[in-house]
């Protein structure tokens, strides 16, 4: 009788069991994708069949297939971060590639933390705060073309715009460069353009959506260059009271979902809208531009209670190109989106789960990849621009976890593994949207329309320098125009920046070693600053009127406490020196006679 030899059967068992783990991770493809059903509905054996296809080809082929998400350790995180109380449905936190901003808990006012980006471990409860508002902060977002400029917007009506200064806070900062004043109540939602410099768009709960120029003159603008939504025939709009918003990629449509939980598209130069969804069983709470796939993604609950994503044409909003339940969990869901690796991140508030999704432009338009999971839940997350990801890495994306129950924000980062990581992955970072405007404020008004600039993330292309040089008087740099940030005054070279740098550190250094009222021969001529930084003596000064200026002299006499308990720590280690050099010159006077 004929038998096979055994290394042809070896074989063969292989290719079998490849086979079962192929058809297995299809079937369990499948079934997740099918959990989300609520009961009564089934899948035809054709949609079954093209489901089952579609994602076990399109998992094969992807190279994201792989990607996980990395924690970092407590050490390298934001550790005593008190994160504010808030119910917001908003992320509260903001990054850039210089600094993390992060809204805070406080006793009166509304004040909001900024770290240097690297600054991580253990954050000490007296850190200077931005603390300008006299209500809850409740959006933060860092304009997209200057790495020191933050807006912010409270339950005090107002947005404000904030410099922070290069080498971060050193003390509070309570008076802001702008002041943007037309909302009668408390403002919930600010974005920035994507492309159009110093322009902003702020939504509040007065149903009116506008639209800032902060390029204006005056430290408080009253008027805004568009009024985009605002009541008209009832008092009360729901469309016009926002949950979201978001721009396309040039800024040339706005997509919103409203209070009647319905998408809609505008246009933000004339405000008008130009379709509004009417798909009964979703209600959108977040709407999200997929730029580059002509596509909306919204997410929201179902008839049934259940989280829920829906893909839409953004041109026809009349029925959803794909529509899935995810889970019965009550919270919000954060969606992200990166258009140049279009993968999608699913993020919820008040659990630890993110899902990342891949999406094409071909049927089924959306593929699960894999899942994050964690025990501690976030109540908000900030994004780090593709610009301050570390591609050698081969990070692509970094989320920055607020995990209130902590105190703790912890950065994750999104991981595709590659064998060469030390190599700079061109597949994986194509030129992105950099730091740079495409248009003025003014030319995007008159109806201009530039998709961003793009720049390179090779770390070997060195990129231009946006900035101009530095403006001097008589020979000598501002002090002012130097702890500012470098929009206001940069200098072109690094080198250049860091020895001015050291150079107005020894002039402080010489200036406190040897101050001008130790000096034997000095004589006052009246060109001595007065000890007092106020307009009139101590004894002169007007109490304060308001509660912005009580709130104002209750932080700066908390930094002067502060400093004074420093400078009493520093002296009670000196006379400890003297202490011991005395000592020291006895025994040694002893030792000798």
């Amino acid at each position: 009788m004929w038998k096979q030899r055994p290394d042809v059967m070896d074989q063969e068992g292989t290719q079998k069991q490849s086979q079962e783990k192929l058809r297995g991770s299809c079937k369990r493809t499948l079934r997740g994708t099918t959990t989300g059903l609520s009961e009564g509905r089934t899948l035809t054996p054709h949609h079954i069949s093209l489901t089952k296809m579609s994602w076990c080809s399109s998992l094969r082929g992807s190279k994201f297939r792989h990607v996980f998400g990395k924690a970092a350790t407590r050490e390298h995180s934001y550790d005593g971060v008190p994160i504010t109380h808030s119910v917001h449905d908003n992320h509260y936190c903001s990054a850039n590639p210089c600094f993390i901003a992060v809204v805070t808990e406080c006793t009166a006012g509304g004040c909001f933390l900024v770290l240097p980006i690297h600054h991580t471990g253990r954050v000490v409860p007296q850190h200077p705060r931005v603390c300008g508002h006299r209500g809850r902060v409740l959006d933060i977002k860092w304009n997209p073309f200057d790495d020191y400029s933050i807006a912010s917007c409270s339950e005090d009506c107002t947005v404000k715009i904030w410099d922070i200064p290069a080498f971060g806070l050193q003390q509070n900062l309570t008076k802001a460069r702008k002041t943007l004043v037309a909302h009668s109540r408390r403002v919930a939602i600010i974005e920035w353009h994507p492309t159009a410099e110093n322009l902003l768009l702020s939504s509040a709960y007065d149903y009116k959506v506008l639209l800032w120029d902060i390029s204006q003159a005056g430290a408080v603008i009253l008027h805004p260059v568009r009024v985009i939504l605002m009541p008209v025939h009832h008092r009360y709009p729901s469309e016009a009271l926002l949950l979201s918003v978001s721009f396309n990629s040039d800024g040339s449509r706005l997509a919103v979902t409203s209070k009647d939980r319905r998408v809609r598209v505008l246009d933000p130069r004339a405000g008008k809208i130009l379709q509004v969804s009417s798909w009964k069983s979703h209600r959108a709470n977040k709407v999200l531009y997929i730029n580059g796939l002509k596509m909306l993604l919204s997410t929201g609950s179902s008839s049934w209670r259940h989280r829920q994503m829906v893909l839409w044409d953004a041109e026809d909003l009349s029925e959803p190109l794909y529509e899935e339940d995810l889970d019965g969990s009550a919270g919000v869901l954060f969606p992200f989106y990166d258009p140049d690796t279009h993968m999608l991140y699913l993020a919820g508030k008040g659990d630890g789960n993110i899902r990342f999704y891949e999406l094409s432009a071909e049927k089924p338009f959306i593929s699960f990849l894999n899942e994050y999971r964690s025990v501690l839940p976030q109540k908000g997350l900030g994004v780090m621009p593709k610009r301050g990801l570390d591609v050698m890495g081969c990070e692509v994306f970094r989320f920055y976890r607020l995990i209130a129950v902590k105190d703790l924000v912890g950065p994750l980062s999104m991981i595709v593994p590659r064998k060469k990581s030390e190599v700079f992955q061109e597949d994986l970072y194509p030129p992105t949207a950099g730091n740079q405007a495409a248009v003025t404020a003014r030319e995007w008004l008159l109806g201009i329309n530039r998709d961003p600039v793009l720049i390179s993330l090779n770390p070997e292309i060195k990129p231009e320098n946006p900035y101009a040089e530095v403006s001097t008087a008589n020979g000598r740099l501002s002090p002012i125009g130097f702890m500012l940030a470098p929009p206001a005054a940069v200098v072109t070279e690094d080198q250049d920046f860091i020895e001015l740098a050291f150079l107005e550190e020894q002039l402080s250094y010489q200036v406190a070693k040897y101050p001008e009222d130790d000096l034997s021969e000095w004589q006052p001529d009246g060109t001595q600053l007065p000890l007092w930084t106020h307009c009139c003596e101590p004894l002169e000064t007007p109490p304060p009127l308001s509660d912005q200026e009580l709130l104002q002299a209750f932080y700066s006499q908390q930094d002067r406490i502060r400093e004074l308990r420093m400078e009493l720590t520093q002296k009670e280690v000196r006379i400890l020196q003297l202490e011991l050099e005395i000592k020291n010159y006895r025994n040694h006077m002893r030792a000798n006679f």
